[in-house]
């Protein structure tokens, strides 16, 4: 398995000879032109996940990828393409199996209605498993290798995505959905949840790929 964190949420996923593209959202430019994508995947409808200025010309580029959307997403964007992807359902990327959990996402205020989200749990046989909860800290899921962890929201609060780690127990974790925050933000956000969860993190900030456990 190889990973590249391409800004924000977006997160390129390799393994088992497939290429799949997690939420390319607006908060990030360094998925535009990406080719050769088996399946781009959505966790829900906020547009810092799936861009509706440039997920068409994404999609068009890649006119074999699988796309697979949380289902309020096709209400809102014209994606000839997409199929849902609801909370407690499976899909097979071709060797790649991708279990969408949750169902909500976070309560960002009691005034503001909750709109759906799903996580999605990677794995392929002989491969580290990856979870990516889009954003929400609700769901744990059990034997999870790699945690991309969001770093800030108006959704959370520290104290939640500490427990949140520790909960998941992944021994690898990089951060995503850094975009709201400055570099002495992402420090601060990296050195603590570095030194209070059980996972070892990752700076992927370069857009290097990384290959967990290499």
């Amino acid at each position: 398995m190889q990973l590249t964190h391409l800004g924000h949420s977006a997160v390129l996923v390799e393994v088992a000879d497939r290429r799949v593209l997690i939420d390319p959202g607006n908060f990030s430019e360094a998925w535009h032109g990406l080719t050769d994508l088996d399946a781009i995947l959505v966790t829900h409808l906020h547009p810092d996940h799936i861009d509706p200025e440039h997920v068409p010309a994404l999609i068009a580029a890649n006119p074999s990828a699988a796309v697979y959307v949380e289902p309020q997403v096709l209400g809102q964007y014209d994606l000839p393409t997409a199929r849902p992807l609801a909370a407690d359902t499976e899909v097979d990327l071709g060797g790649v199996n991708v279990a969408a959990v949750g169902g909500l996402h976070a309560v960002i205020h009691r005034d503001i209605p909750q709109i759906g989200n799903v996580g999605l749990v990677m794995s392929a046989p002989g491969e580290p498993t990856f979870f990516h909860p889009g954003d929400s800290l609700a769901t744990i899921p059990l034997g999870v290798d790699v945690l991309a962890i969001p770093a800030y929201g108006p959704w959370a609060a520290m104290k939640e995505t500490i427990d949140f780690v520790r909960q998941v127990n992944a021994p690898h974790g990089f951060l995503i959905h850094e975009q709201l925050l400055g570099p002495r933000g992402w420090a601060l956000a990296f050195g603590r949840l570095g030194e209070m969860g059980p996972a070892t993190l990752v700076d992927l900030r370069d857009r290097t790929p990384w290959a967990p456990g290499a």
